[in-house]
């Protein structure tokens, strides 16, 4: 999809405030709020707009501690790949998990309640994930930025 001037700043407007009414966009571009609509809905059609979400706090008074891991796979068939995906998905401390090219297989970020949780993690998840080979993990000094999750469209 092509995008021009008004769908590159509706994007733009979304992302610093994905809860502004269709109203104030519309206003904000210059359109009418059916015209924005319209533009919205072909944006999401078309796979642009993946979704909205909230980014919610943590339940605990404590902040996650928030680890990015490296994993390397024995090998890359079909089968391991899936198998390990579908093993990746039963965790719910995995809040992302994207397949690399690269050094690495797998780039997956979880969030851990301490230390002591992410070694359990480790110990316990990690390392009998399908196919592991190898592990690297690099913790987070704080978030700088963050975006949400997708979720379904704006109706």
């Amino acid at each position: 999809m092509h995008l021009d001037a008004i769908d590159t700043k509706l994007l733009a407007l979304l992302r610093s405030d994905g809860r502004m009414s269709n109203a104030k966009l519309a206003q904000s571009v210059g359109l009418s709020p059916s015209a924005c609509l319209r533009r919205l809905h072909a944006l999401e059609e078309s796979g642009v707009i993946r979704g909205y979400a909230a980014i919610i706090a943590t339940d605990s008074s404590e902040p996650a501690t928030v680890v990015i891991v490296q994993i390397s796979l024995e090998r890359q068939t079909d089968d391991l790949l899936r198998s390990f995906e579908a093993a990746v998905r039963r965790c719910p401390e995995v809040r992302e998990c994207y397949l690399m090219g690269g050094m690495t297989d797998y780039l997956l970020r979880l969030e851990a309640k301490s230390m002591a949780d992410y070694e359990r993690l480790h110990t316990e998840v990690l390392s009998r994930l399908p196919g592991v080979s190898r592990i690297q993990s690099s913790f987070a000094i704080r978030n700088v930025m963050a975006h949400a999750v997708p979720t379904k469209a704006r109706r």
